[in-house]
């Protein structure tokens, strides 16, 4: 921790344990109303990526759901057996097949973010709206900061883990 600048170091450990309730509250929450639609947070934050992003092959849904291959085809296994995603095979490439969300999967998935949404915006229906901006574009910021650190590229991650 930093020596040099208490009132940073205080400042991190305000984050650290706001962001970490945080996290812990969303994940709660977006359990107990995705799993009521017959996917988990898991193979819902597959279908986003599907339809957000069109037919994707297996190595680029995991790298962009920062799971390993081998997590993934199990996530999309099951998303597949229950008629929201579908392989497409490759014509260029025998061996490789592209997922894509079915007319199911994506209405499903449309379906959970208009709720979750919904939520969203009754949590901050009290707020001002430069409170709601300001705290947007930090938690962008945030956001952004982590994900840079986070590339595999970058000397503190071993493939989607970061230290």
């Amino acid at each position: 921790m930093s020596q040099q600048d208490p009132q940073l170091q205080q400042d991190a450990i305000a984050l650290y344990e706001a962001v970490n309730q945080l996290v812990r509250f969303y994940q709660f929450r977006d359990r107990d109303l995705i799993c009521c639609h017959d996917v988990s947070v898991t193979q819902c934050y597959a279908l986003e990526f599907l339809t957000e992003h069109g037919s994707l092959r297996l190595q680029q849904l995991a790298e962009l759901m920062l799971l390993d291959k081998s997590t993934s085809s199990r996530v999309v296994d099951s998303l597949v057996k229950k008629g929201y995603v579908t392989r497409i095979p490759d014509s260029a490439d025998r061996r490789a097949v592209a997922l894509t969300a079915t007319a199911a999967g994506v209405a499903l998935y449309q379906q959970i973010r208009a709720g979750l949404i919904a939520q969203e915006e009754q949590l901050i229906a009290h707020l001002t709206p430069e409170v709601r901006q300001a705290s947007i574009e930090v938690i962008r910021a945030l956001t952004k900061q982590v994900k840079q650190r986070c590339e595999p590229s970058n000397s503190l991650c071993v493939g989607a883990v970061c230290s």
